[in-house]
């Protein structure tokens, strides 16, 4: 055995007997697979950006090894690194080794919120955030009716013009703010939407949380649409937030109880499938079985979740398009989300599905698999890096030429609906399904 094994099975001892749990840390078969060569650099937002090694996946999982074996100290400048990456896992579609970099630095992340001290606001807004408003959907509703006084009344358009933002160094943040929809998802849950025509297939719909207030309009285009297609569409009484915000901060223990409310929601009724229209969702989604040790139930209730859950394109894209589509002359371009084509490896689900609209033109934009910059709450942690991202991607989206920008994950909609402002392209962004929908013929016979 190495000195450097030894050293990690020391450590990932000690470690869980301070109270992790056993699927908070990493094996050193994990660490092991990254054998150094740099594939990933230029794969990485935040290198490429920079040039650092240390904001490299490579840099960054070498500084996780150091810390877990006590050789370097879990301080101010580790927590910098790990916080600064998108954990956006276009690394792992780089990497020839099979790293599985998200489950490295999402464990990182659970080491910091245990062992590491930040200062108190972010201490104070992350146990809100993550404990105290997201598992609570009456809590949502209430934030989201605040967010929509204040985006309808003309309190939005007095801070942006009276510079109280820009002196509050809220400004950037405050465009990045999804709007808040007149009427929220909630009232849906619990609903049976019957397929037209001969039924296909049933399915459960993941509602999430966020999207309840401010992407309704979504999911009722995606119920639309899968109805259309012969899907029975159910929406389960009793669903939460995905845990994906949280798992992402490291906020683990909060993800797990989310997790097991999920898994005891979707796995109690008889579905075909459990559908999301969020990328971001349905990667943390599919990857339950991380969040639990492997000797828990709760690992294999995860294990028989994975195999039924997929995302909205790549169910339909194999279920095959059997509704009527009208022609749509229109050039679009698409985004890929980082979680469904890095996360998810789904590529060709979305464009397949795009390419079965008559008259729609799929223009390639250059670097579409590179993170548009919101990577969950990534554009509110780290605003300026990801406003710099955003301008890049813009940049290659406006070259298409295409009006129409198309992606595939709520998050990835509002940044860079927030882009198309900002850069003043003229391009409307949706999502896939938001498309398909506008496309349905809607007079069946």
């Amino acid at each position: 055995m190495t000195e450097s094994t030894t050293n990690t099975e020391q450590t990932t001892e000690t470690t869980r007997s301070s109270g992790f749990s056993g699927a908070d840390i990493p094996a050193y078969d994990d660490y092991a697979h990254c054998v150094h060569c740099g594939l990933c650099l230029n794969h990485c937002p935040t290198y490429k950006l920079w040039g650092l090694e240390a904001d490299s996946p490579r840099g960054r999982i070498r500084q996780i090894v150091l810390v877990d074996q006590g050789r370097l100290p879990l301080g101010d400048s580790f927590v910098k690194h790990i916080d600064q990456c998108l954990d956006c896992r276009a690394c792992e579609t780089a990497c020839p080794s099979g790293v599985q970099y998200g489950k490295l630095v999402e464990a990182a992340r659970s080491q910091i919120e245990q062992n590491y001290r930040r200062p108190f606001f972010s201490r104070l807004t992350r146990d809100f955030v993550f404990r105290r408003l997201l598992p609570y959907p009456k809590r949502i509703a209430w934030a989201a009716r605040l967010l929509y006084i204040y985006q309808r009344s003309g309190l939005q358009t007095v801070a942006r013009a009276s510079g109280i933002l820009r002196l509050l160094g809220l400004a950037d943040r405050e465009r990045l703010l999804p709007p808040i929809d007149r009427k929220f998802f909630f009232s849906n849950l619990g609903r049976t939407y019957p397929a037209l025509g001969q039924r296909r297939a049933r399915v459960a719909l993941f509602a999430g949380c966020i999207a309840q207030v401010s992407f309704s309009k979504l999911h009722e285009a995606t119920i639309r649409v899968l109805t259309a297609n012969g899907c029975e569409v159910v929406v389960p009484a009793g669903q939460t937030c995905c845990g994906a915000l949280a798992a992402h901060a490291g906020v683990r223990d909060a993800a797990r109880e989310l997790a097991r409310t999920n898994l005891n929601i979707f796995l109690s009724g008889d579905f075909d499938a459990v559908i999301t229209n969020a990328a971001g969702c349905g990667s943390t989604l599919k990857e339950y079985q991380h969040l639990f040790a492997a000797d828990s139930p709760e690992h294999g209730q995860a294990a028989a979740f994975q195999k039924k859950m997929r995302d909205a394109t790549e169910f339909l894209d194999h279920l095959g398009m059997t509704a009527r589509l009208a022609n749509m002359p229109v050039r679009v371009t698409y985004q890929d989300s980082c979680h469904l084509l890095h996360g998810q490896k789904v590529r060709e689900a979305p464009r397949n599905l795009l390419r079965a609209i008559p008259g729609v033109e799929l223009v390639e934009m250059a670097m579409a698999d590179y993170c548009c910059g919101s990577a969950g709450s990534y554009n509110v942690t780290e605003t300026e890096t990801s406003l710099e991202l955003l301008a890049e991607k813009m940049k290659h989206a406006r070259a298409t030429g295409a009006p129409m920008i198309v992606t595939a994950n709520p998050g990835c909609l509002l940044q860079m609906r927030a882009g198309a402002r900002i850069h003043s392209t003229g391009q409307e962004v949706v999502h896939v399904m938001e498309l398909l929908d506008r496309a349905l013929i809607k007079n069946f016979s």
